[in-house]
């Protein structure tokens, strides 16, 4: 598997990342059970690296993924949580909160030490809170050692790269923005990791747009990009093939041409990590993606902040 190298002296975090916030029974009741066995596929299958936050779950993501990695050498793995938000409409990017969090995380996650410590939805707290208190935070905790890395999570592309370029943070996580439907984040990317920023692209599959199911009533999506999204579903389906597996192989290996650092896929079962890492290296089916690409042309770009939808983000 590629792998991307975040610091001289850290091991490099694989293309294909664990997104650990299905292990806090988040979508469906996860048994600990499956938590164990998801996260150990994951690194024999050389998936190092694993995100999660307090706010998954209500710190059950990473009670869970806690007890998943006992017995595991820290070695072995990078992990990533976050600070900032801790209820559907509860942010706190306070100095207080911050240290207070990640005291709680290294509780909950008994690994020792953080790898990358995220400010959790920076475009939803309070912005001068979050630039006066939380990222110093980070910054003394990062000097400190206590810390590898300082990363900052949203959508708000423009503002991320705002708030990454001028407060210098280390890495970008974009959530639903490097997708079949939504590639926004591929330019920003690049000019990031031309500050020497890492980026990490999350939902790939659009917060459940992609699939055959198609998105939760919740979902912020306009419904001209829900009608497309069912649309290219159901040609895939008509194919042969499933829309989820399409979405996956042209995220996970349009990331890597355009230099981002690793996909995060939520994951809660064995079979789950299987198919994410085959989805990985095995060939696109040209003739598929251009007719998904036609249906989806019109929408292309569309995201929620363009056009609004009826739903709104869970907990916006």
């Amino acid at each position: 598997m590629q792998t991307t190298s975040l610091g001289i002296k850290d091991p490099a975090i694989s293309a294909l990342a664990l997104g650990a916030a299905s292990l806090g029974s988040v979508y469906s009741e996860v048994s600990q059970q499956n938590a164990n066995e998801t996260v150990r596929t994951a690194l024999e299958l050389g998936v190092n690296f694993i995100d999660v936050a307090p706010y998954y779950g209500l710190t059950r993501a990473e009670t869970a993924l806690g007890h998943a990695l006992q017995g595991v050498q820290r070695e072995a793995y990078a992990l990533a949580t976050k600070i900032g938000r801790y209820g559907d409409k509860d942010w706190d990017f306070s100095r207080e909160a911050t240290l207070r969090s990640l005291d709680a995380s290294l509780g909950r996650l008994k690994c020792g030490h953080i790898d990358i410590l995220q400010c959790h939805d920076i475009e939803m707290g309070d912005y001068q809170q979050l630039i006066d208190e939380a990222l110093p935070t980070l910054h003394d905790l990062k000097r400190q050692g206590v810390i590898n890395f300082v990363g900052i999570t949203g959508y708000d592309l423009a503002l991320l790269e705002k708030v990454a370029v001028e407060q210098r943070v280390d890495t970008v996580m974009a959530y639903c923005t490097y997708t079949l439907q939504d590639q926004r984040l591929a330019p920003v990317a690049r000019r990031l990791q031309g500050h020497g920023i890492s980026v990490f692209n999350a939902s790939p599959l659009g917060m459940g747009l992609l699939t055959r199911r198609g998105p939760p009533d919740w979902h912020p999506g306009h419904p001209s990009v829900h009608a497309a999204a069912a649309e290219a579903a159901q040609i895939c389906t008509e194919a042969g093939s499933d829309i989820s597996k399409l979405a996956l192989q042209f995220a996970l290996q349009g990331a890597v041409k355009n230099g981002m650092a690793t996909t995060v896929i939520g994951s809660s079962s064995p079979a789950n990590m299987r198919d994410n890492m085959a989805a990985l290296s095995e060939p696109i089916d040209p003739d598929l993606l251009a007719r998904v690409e036609a249906i989806l042309a019109p929408v292309l770009n569309q995201g929620w902040d363009v056009l609004p939808g009826n739903g709104g983000k869970a907990g916006k």
